[in-house]
């Protein structure tokens, strides 16, 4: 039977698969975004609406949806079987549908005033736009939570490759739809493309979801359900504190509005190219071990304390050299991906800026959203809520402190700072006998620290030796961006491995594979 630590490895592999795709394909919609409408305030205004639109995506997707929802489903599959699994998913399910509805219509209605509190720098033609296509995107919200429920059907059922790869299916929807019809509807083709890509989303994992055994019908929510009166006692707090969560890009948003034009797209393209290694690694990995801590802390607390040290141990494993290697090559990285067509001299530099101090707060973001599933395995909405406040009031300090010396940049970095913190607080309020001695072992952070070492001696030797083309075709720097990945990647894997990382017993083990789970449409309940 495999290890535990070898499971989480496994599962996060298979979101990573495809988150990749996923994340590559968000970047050429972003490159193409780029290119069609540079740095401006049209774009600005769509970013805004788009902003208020999406909160639902971290907020249930990622956040209080399978919080409240995942620990439940599994242990009432373990438990109880599949039939009370499936009726649980279902009521959850009519109570999502009503409660999308109702605040998508007030979205809609509130949408000058969300759009005034959001981005209160904007003039009124700004404003004017920012409202009506906020407006337009706002059933984005009804079709993202189905696919939210769905996605926490499937990872429930160990089945994490469908729901990573179905943003990648949505971003190539707004891709194809965005190239049709740009050069008659522009920036309201971004809108509508937003629209069809969470429809997209919602209908692969909805069906996903049916083909392993639960069909999310709504069915009346029981009263007498306990498992359900858990999950909606969760929820709520949950959304609650999340949702304090979302102030974060709203308030970079909000004091990139007093900038000059354009910084609200630069913080964003910064942001996007941060959302590759974040999905593809950070979220992977959270989403992985919710449902497995849940099924752990039934084992007793050395179980779930195991995993949760084994889970940050992986994330920074694979967290650390992304971060430096970011920071070093956050120029290039920009260069390459965006400067093109109306994507100019001020943008480039102001994205690469921006992304190197984002890139900053990798570590503490993947240890932050690790530890916060800890907290949800273990139903403690109260302390969640804590850590996001904490996150939020740390975000305003360090982004009104940081924005007049250091500009837009200095907004990046405040969150980076406020991740960073936020992973140290989690990490002393979730309850149990724990300490950093017995996370950072000397064992285990050598073999790190001596590879991410050798990996940033031979980076910077590159960029003086060897610097980037600048002027170059597409083809030689794009070779040229492939040497400091395989450059680094190869020092730290074979600094680690040598050095006897534990990571890498887990990441062999975890190749052998097993086959995810199914629920058994036999055993369907009256």
């Amino acid at each position: 039977m495999s290890s535990p630590g070898s499971r989480m490895v496994r599962h996060s592999l298979r979101m990573m698969a495809g988150t990749f795709l996923s994340r590559v394909l968000g970047l050429a919609r972003e490159v193409l975004t780029a290119a069609l409408f540079g740095a401006t305030r049209q774009l600005d205004a769509f970013l805004v609406a788009y902003t208020l639109a999406n909160l639902s995506r971290r907020l249930l997707a990622e956040g209080a949806l399978s919080a409240a929802f995942v620990p439940e489903f599994s242990r009432t599959l373990a438990k109880d079987g599949p039939a009370s699994a499936r009726s649980l998913a279902r009521q959850i399910f009519s109570v999502l549908l009503a409660a999308t509805v109702i605040v998508t219509a007030a979205g809609m209605i509130a949408a000058p005033i969300l759009v005034r509190v959001m981005a209160p720098g904007f003039d009124a033609e700004g404003t004017r736009a920012a409202v009506s296509l906020t407006r337009l995107m706002f059933p984005f919200l009804v079709f993202i939570s189905v696919a939210a429920l769905a996605m926490g059907v499937l990872n429930s059922l160990d089945c994490f490759f469908v729901p990573a790869i179905a943003p990648a299916l949505s971003n190539g929807v707004f891709i194809v739809f965005l190239a049709i019809v740009t050069l008659r509807w522009g920036v309201w083709g971004l809108g509508y493309a937003v629209l069809l890509g969470g429809v997209t989303q919602m209908v692969l994992q909805w069906a996903w979801s049916a083909k392993k055994g639960v069909l999310l019908v709504p069915a009346m929510p029981r009263r007498d359900n306990e498992a359900l009166s858990r999950a909606m006692r969760l929820f709520l707090p949950y959304a609650a504190g999340l949702s304090l969560n979302q102030l974060i890009p709203l308030i970079s948003r909000m004091l990139g509005s007093f900038l000059e034009e354009g910084a609200i797209s630069v913080l964003n393209y910064a942001d996007r190219v941060l959302q590759l290694p974040l999905g593809l690694f950070v979220i992977a990995i959270s989403q992985a071990i919710l449902p497995q801590l849940s099924r752990q802390l039934l084992a007793g607390e050395e179980d779930f304390f195991q995993g949760v040290r084994e889970a940050l141990r992986y994330g920074l494993f694979i967290v650390l050299p992304v971060a430096l290697g970011m920071v070093l090559f956050s120029g290039e990285i920009i260069h390459l991906l965006f400067f093109r067509a109306a994507f100019g001299e001020w943008a480039w530099r102001g994205t690469a800026g921006a992304l190197a101090m984002y890139s900053l707060g990798l570590p503490g973001m993947a240890c932050s959203t690790i530890l916060l599933r800890a907290l949800y395995a273990r139903g403690l909405p109260r302390e969640a809520m804590i850590v996001t406040a904490f996150s939020v009031g740390a975000n305003v300090v360090f982004s009104l402190l940081l924005i007049r010396p250091m500009g837009i940049n200095g907004l990046a970095l405040a969150s980076s700072l406020a991740f960073s913190g936020t992973a140290l607080l989690t990490w002393r309020l979730l309850p149990g006998q724990k300490s950093a001695e017995s996370l950072f072992r000397r064992d285990w952070v050598i073999p790190l620290a001596l590879g991410l070492g050798l990996m940033g001696l031979l980076l910077v030797c590159l960029k003086i030796l060897f610097p980037y083309p600048l002027y170059g075709s597409i083809l030689s720097k794009s070779s040229w961006m492939a040497l400091p990945l395989l450059l680094g990647a190869g020092a730290y894997a074979l600094v680690t491995w040598k050095a006897g990382s534990p990571e890498w017993a887990w990441i062999v083990e975890a190749f052998k594979g097993r086959k995810p789970k199914t629920v058994n449409r036999e055993s369907e309940g009256p």
